[in-house]
C-alpha cells in the first residue's frame, strides 16, 4: 500500500534524525528531506547524505544563497527594521523561504504535508506553519516536538540507539545554533540564564573586540536604489556582498547583541547573536539615508519600521499587510543612492563620511556664514506660530490658578 509522503526541513542533527525516524515510523510516512543552503557551509551536503542512510525516500540540498540575501535580507534591509531596538531578525528572516521551498517540494513529490524540527515553545514553529498555510492553505503540518511522548534527552538517546542513528559521544556545546549568511545565533543551555556572560570560546564569526586590530580600518559601502552593491569599490552579488561584509565586520569584533526578546508565543528568551555583516550594513543605510531621505518621510518610514520587523519576527511574511507595507519601505528606499564611509574598530562602526548624488544636504544653507536663501528673520514667526497652542495653554492654566481658593 502506498504511502503518504511528507517534507521534513532537515538540518542532519540529532533532533531532526529522530524526527524522520519517527515520522516514518510512528506516522507512517514516506520522508521526503530538504536542507537549505543558506550559507552555512559543508554541512548541506553531509545532511543530505545522511537522511538518504537515515531512510529518506528522497532529499533536497539547494543553494538559496543569492535568493535569501536578494529575496528576503535586502528586502527587510530596506526598511531599516530592528526587533525591539535590537536584533536585526537573522533567524526570522530564514524562515519563510526554507517553508516556501518545502511547500514547492511537497507539489513536486505529491507531498500531503510538511514538517519541521521547531519546538512548541518557540518561534520558528509559528513561522514554518503560518508560510506554509499562507502559500498551500490546505497543506497539513506536522510538528513532532508538540505530538510525540519523549518527555526528555534521555527517551530520545534512546530512540537514536533503537533505530541506528548515530548519537554524538563527544560533549555537545550546551546551547543549541542557528547559522546563515546573515547571522549565527544561539540559545539554550548555559545561555538561559540571563546573568551569565556567554563563553568567549562561543563565537565564531566575530573575534573578540578586545583583541581585534588596534588599527581602525576604513570601508566603503556603496548603494544604488536602496540596495548595497558594492564594498570598496568592488561590485559584487548580493549574497557575496554579504560575504564580505560579514568578513570585515568580523575581523573588527563588529556585529554581536546579547538581548531578551518577547516571543511571539508569550514568553521572554535570551538570544545571544552575532551579524558583523548586517551591521555593518545598517550603519552605511543610515549614513546615506541621512543625505538622501526627506526629514518627514524618513521619520514616517522609522515609525513603521517597527511593526514591519515585528511582522517578520512573528512570521507574517506572506500576509498583506507586511507585503503592502513593503511597497511603502521599496518607494522611499529607492533613492537611497550613494556611499558610506565607515571606520570599523574594536566591536564600533564609526561613520566617518557619506555621500550622495542627489543629496538634500546644502552646505550654502546650512552654513554659519551669511548666504543662501534663508532669512535667518523669519524663524521669529515660525517658532511664535510653532509655540501658539502651548501659550494659549499656559494662559488658561494660570487664569485658572489665580481663581483656586488658598490653601489652609
Amino acid at each position: 500500500m502506498t504511502k503518504d509522503k511528507i517534507v521534513l526541513a532537515y538540518s542532519g542533527g540529532l533532533d531532526t534524525s529522530i524526527i524522520l525516524k519517527w515520522l516514518q515510523t510512528e506516522k507512517n510516512y514516506d520522508v521526503v528531506c530538504f536542507t537549505a543552503d543558506l550559507g552555512q557551509g559543508d554541512e548541506v551536503e553531509e545532511a543530505r547524505v545522511k537522511a538518504l542512510n537515515t531512510g529518506a525516500v528522497a532529499a533536497y540540498a539547494l543553494d538559496l544563497r543569492e535568493e535569501f540575501v536578494r529575496d528576503y535580507v535586502f528586502p527587510m534591509f530596506r526598511t531599516s527594521a530592528l526587533y525591539e531596538g535590537y536584533y536585526l531578525l537573522g533567524t526570522s528572516i530564514a524562515r519563510p523561504l526554507i517553508a516556501k521551498k518545502m511547500v514547492e517540494i511537497a507539489e513536486k513529490e505529491g507531498a500531503v504535508a510538511v514538517s519541521h524540527g521547531a519546538t512548541g515553545k518557540g518561534n520558528d514553529q509559528v513561522r514554518f506553519e503560518m508560510t506554509a498555510y499562507a502559500l498551500k492553505p490546505d497543506i497539513v503540518t506536522v510538528a513532532p516536538w508538540r505530538d510525540w511522548t519523549f518527555q526528555g534527552r534521555a527517551d530520545l538517546e534512546a530512540f537514536a540507539h533503537e533505530h541506528g542513528i548515530p548519537v554524538p559521544t563527544t560533549k555537545k556545546d550546551p546551547w543549541s545554533t542557528d547559522a546563515n549568511l546573515l547571522h549565527i545565533s544561539y540559545e539554550g543551555g548555559i545561555l538561559e540564564d540571563p546573568w551569565a556572560e556567554p563563553p568567549a570560546h562561543m563565537f565564531k564569526l566575530t573575534v573578540d573586540p578586545t583583541e581585534a586590530p588596534s588599527e581602525p580600518e576604513y570601508v566603503e559601502i556603496e548603494f544604488l536604489n536602496g540596495d548595497p552593491v558594492a564594498i570598496n569599490g568592488e561590485k559584487l552579488s548580493p549574497a557575496a556582498l554579504l560575504a564580505k561584509a560579514n568578513e570585515l565586520g568580523g575581523k573588527h569584533g563588529v556585529g554581536r547583541l546579547d538581548l531578551v526578546e518577547n516571543r511571539f508565543v508569550g514568553m521572554k528568551s535570551r538570544g545571544v547573536y552575532e551579524t558583523p555583516g548586517g551591521t555593518v550594513l545598517y550603519h552605511a543605510r543610515r549614513a546615506v539615508e541621512s543625505l538622501t531621505l526627506d526629514r518627514e518621510v524618513l521619520h514616517q518610514r522609522d515609525a513603521l519600521s517597527p511593526k514591519y520587523a515585528e511582522l517578520v519576527y512573528n512570521g507574517f511574511w506572506f500576509a498583506p499587510e507586511r507585503e503592502a507595507l513593503q511597497v511603502y519601505f521599496d518607494h522611499v528606499a529607492s533613492s537611497v543612492t550613494g556611499t558610506a564611509r565607515l571606520k570599523l574598530y574594536r566591536g564600533n562602526v564609526i561613520v566617518a563620511g557619506r555621500k550622495a548624488p542627489q543629496s538634500l544636504y546644502d552646505k550654502d544653507l546650512v552654513s554659519f556664514e551669511a548666504g543662501g536663501d534663508y532669512n535667518q528673520h523669519d524663524a521669529g514667526a515660525f517658532i511664535k506660530l510653532n509655540a501658539l497652542r502651548m501659550r494659549v495653554q499656559a494662559r488658561v492654566k494660570a487664569k485658572a490658578d489665580a481663581k483656586e481658593p488658598a490653601q489652609v
